[in-house]
């Protein structure tokens, strides 16, 4: 590979690390190392995860963060946003110079800077990415946004290697984070709010009154489904949302605002995963009759 990008670490196995690594399998000739600390637990969803992988050949397992980056020219740290900074932390003993560290974490810009402080002086490169969409369905073609001092080098690196829809957004550390940050109190913002207006309307029997009201405003052809695909990305990745939606907090504290609406998103995504039987609905309505079911049983 002209980049000489021989060897991709991926740092984390949850939904995002295990949808690159299909795809980098698929699009280049790398090879893959991978950690992640719920491999040593027998039934987590990473070892699971780790069991399905067909191209064992091109993919071995690392015994630690550290072990993993001194095996790698480019690591991918996919982690959770509790844990960016630690599994940074963790693997820097191991980086070697001039190895890209790229994190793809929804955390906040603060946090991105700090893990720069702590990667470029040891003589790794370190590059804030964001990815701006869900990783579901474009996965490694997703749109993601780079920023820092290496990451116009870095952009057609990764690029050659997959990532199709890569784009600098700035040589400073956070730019790319606080986009990030500022869209997700929309998005996630967004969620919680139908999650809390529809299961209010259903208590009150007024949900098709309340979706036509909306539409009235916010014009789409699909309100009912579009509710229902909001709820259930709560319902399914409550607890990794929350994580970021802390961080938005602290991005929107940064900026010298009070977070009420990013600090309350908190709760209600921590609060939705416990409905996740709902989740086998694919009607609104029927939806929202098992969550209230549930609620009534709790």
């Amino acid at each position: 590979m002209s980049h000489a990008i021989a060897t991709i670490g991926i740092l984390g196995f949850g939904e995002v690390g295990s949808r690159l690594l299909e795809d980098l399998l698929a699009r280049n000739d790398s090879h893959l190392v991978l950690w992640d600390k719920q491999f040593t637990t027998a039934d987590s969803r990473a070892s699971e995860s780790l069991n399905n992988i067909d191209s064992a050949h091109r993919v071995s397992v690392a015994t630690s963060a550290s072990d993993m980056a001194a095996k790698c020219d480019l690591i991918i740290s996919s982690v959770t946003a509790s844990q960016a900074l630690l599994a940074a932390e963790e693997a820097l003993p191991g980086i070697k110079a001039a190895a890209y560290y790229m994190d793809v974490n929804s955390v906040s810009p603060e946090t991105k800077q700090a893990m720069g402080a702590l990667i470029n002086p040891r003589g790794g490169r370190f590059v804030e990415a964001s990815i701006m969409s869900p990783i579901d369905p474009r996965r490694i073609a997703s749109p993601i946004l780079l920023a820092g001092p290496y990451a116009k080098d870095f952009a057609p690196v990764i690029n050659e290697i997959g990532f199709s829809d890569a784009r600098v957004c700035s040589s400073d550390y956070g730019k790319a984070a606080a986009t990030k940050m500022c869209r997700s109190v929309m998005i996630k913002g967004m969620e919680a709010l139908v999650t809390e207006s529809m299961l209010a309307a259903k208590y009150y029997g007024v949900e098709d009154a309340v979706l036509g009201s909306l539409n009235n405003l916010f014009p789409r052809p699909d309100w009912p489904e579009h509710a229902r695909y909001l709820i259930s990305r709560s319902i399914e990745h409550g607890v990794r949302r929350a994580e970021e939606m802390r961080e938005v907090a602290n991005t929107v504290a940064d900026s010298g605002q009070t977070p009420w609406m990013s600090s309350a998103c908190v709760e209600r995504q921590d609060w939705a995963p416990q409905f996740a039987e709902a989740l086998q609905y694919e009607d609104l309505h029927d939806m929202l009759t098992a969550m209230r079911a549930h609620m009534d049983a709790h």
